[in-house]
């Protein structure tokens, strides 16, 4: 685990494992805009947390219309230890911007910090199905943070959840060069 101060008392921890079983108030799905949750990040959640969170996020798709990339909806958690799932919706790379990433994980911890949650957990957003390389996103993810950190009051900490040895190296490379060397 590497772990870096953000903004004062605010903390992100970079880990490797099953984003599923990280104890947080809320867990990032990584997600398309149609909530559907099929494979990756996504049907691990529905798998584990049960199809609850597939039905809630039906639901949302009706109420509110598709997330747009970049965009986030919330429902519960079903069985998971976390309170909510977060879903945000990240660019397919080749298709829409890369900084969508970016805006998705900003949006995500500022819906995190207006739930009045103290702790979130994010996946390498994109990096999956959608196919951005693990460098943009990891560069994606830790300008995020630095943007949104000082603004938040409620969220202590921020967890990037990495699924691999690779992904963790270039995450912590990346969180290295946007808040320096521990």
């Amino acid at each position: 685990m590497e772990k870096f101060e953000v903004a004062p008392g605010i903390y992100a921890e970079l880990i490797t494992g099953d984003i599923t079983e990280v104890e947080a108030d809320a867990i990032v799905n990584a997600a398309n805009s149609y909530l559907e949750h099929g494979g990756g990040v996504a049907g691990a959640i529905v798998r584990k947390g049960g199809y609850v969170i597939q039905e809630e996020s039906r639901e949302w798709v009706r109420k509110h219309g598709p997330v747009p990339v970049g965009g986030v909806a919330v429902t519960s958690a079903g069985r998971l230890k976390a309170k909510y799932v977060i879903h945000a919706v990240g660019p397919r790379c080749g298709v829409e911007p890369v900084e969508k990433i970016g805006e998705a994980v900003e949006n995500a911890i500022a819906k995190a910090e207006e739930l009045g949650l103290t702790s979130i957990a994010l996946p390498a957003i994109s990096t999956g199905i959608f196919g951005c390389p693990y460098d943009e996103a990891a560069q994606q993810t830790a300008e995020a943070v630095r943007r949104v950190a000082p603004r938040l009051k409620n969220v202590k900490r921020i967890i990037v959840c990495l699924y691999g040895e690779e992904p963790y190296r270039i995450y912590v490379e990346a969180f290295r060069r946007v808040f320096g060397a521990r």
